[in-house]
């Protein structure tokens, strides 16, 4: 897959969410998630989020993937 593949994917299926993905390799991603259902959400409940919104592509296709998962409040405010 590509990093492109996954920003959509994400995005399609995370209402609301802008999603930005980089990898050196096609295998390992990293993700930067924004995404207003994201608020009052421990960081664990924001990563099944994004797991659920990838489906059977975690562990197949993606073989890794680091998550920054943030509300636009939090991205805004620098977090992450």
């Amino acid at each position: 897959m590509t990093p492109e593949q996954i920003q959509a994917m994400l995005e399609a299926n995370l209402a609301g969410c802008t999603a930005k993905v980089v990898s050196d390799d096609h295998t390992h991603f990293d993700a930067r998630v924004i995404c207003d259902a994201f608020a009052g959400k421990r960081p664990l409940q924001r990563h099944q989020m994004i797991y659920a919104a990838l489906g059977d592509k975690i562990g197949g296709d993606i073989h890794a993937l680091s998550i920054t998962a943030l509300t636009p409040e939090e991205a805004g405010s620098g977090g992450g």
